[in-house]
């Protein structure tokens, strides 16, 4: 199981991302990842095996500046990916098990997709869903789409201009919970994460679920 968590803030997100990233550490060893959105994507994403989320990632959140950004404590790929795509750039992190992922693989060859991102010789699993998202008609669509073609379960981040997508797996595997301070926004894969932060638990997402959150609230 990895570690997810996502922030919208009025100011810049990185001191939240960072420390929110950092309460999931327990849920992963192998990588560590953060992305911000504000003029631009900045992407940060080191392996942490052999060294602690912190000390991997303190020098860079400083120098990262967006008002909206998602993280994640990885157990297997590189995270997050960042994509082009038909609905414009995006990052996406996520947490679960798919369990067919060769044969979902072998269906996006044969659409045309490639892969960039490999982990031990196997297709990156955050890529694959990413790009299975893209085969909607709508970033919503192409979460409940990919929902429908995965066997298994997965929660995720996705990251572009319209705000933070927090979508819970069908199955209610890996919980995601909000949370809310002043009009800051966050989602969190650890609960203690936002008691850690000064957050309040808004809401917990029902399995299935998919929301937005935007620097005018959850939608």
């Amino acid at each position: 199981m990895s570690g997810i968590f996502g922030v919208v803030s009025q100011k810049n997100c990185a001191h939240y991302l960072f420390y929110g990233v950092d309460y999931h550490s327990h849920l992963g060893t192998e990588y560590g990842g953060m992305a911000v959105l504000g003029k631009d994507f900045i992407r940060q994403i080191h392996n942490i095996s052999q060294s602690q989320f912190k000390s991997k990632f303190f020098e860079d959140y400083h120098d990262m500046e967006g008002n909206k950004g998602i993280g994640v404590i990885s157990d297997s790929d590189e995270q997050p990916i960042y994509l082009s795509s038909k609905f414009g750039p995006f990052c996406i992190v996520t947490s679960g098990l798919v369990e067919n992922k060769e044969e979902l693989q072998k269906i996006l060859f044969k659409n045309g997709h490639s892969f960039s991102e490999f982990s031990r010789n196997k297709v990156n699993i955050t890529e694959l869903v990413g790009k299975l998202i893209t085969q909607g008609t709508s970033i919503v669509d192409g979460i409940e789409k990919m929902f429908d073609m995965i066997k298994g379960s997965c929660s995720l981040l996705l990251l572009n201009k319209d705000g933070v997508y927090a979508a819970r797996d069908r199955f209610g595997y890996t919980p995601l919970v909000v949370g809310k301070k002043d009009n800051d926004w966050v989602v969190s894969a650890e609960s203690s994460a936002l008691t850690n932060l000064g957050f309040q638990a808004v809401k917990g997402l029902q399995p299935g679920e998919i929301v937005l959150f935007n620097e005018k609230g959850m939608v």
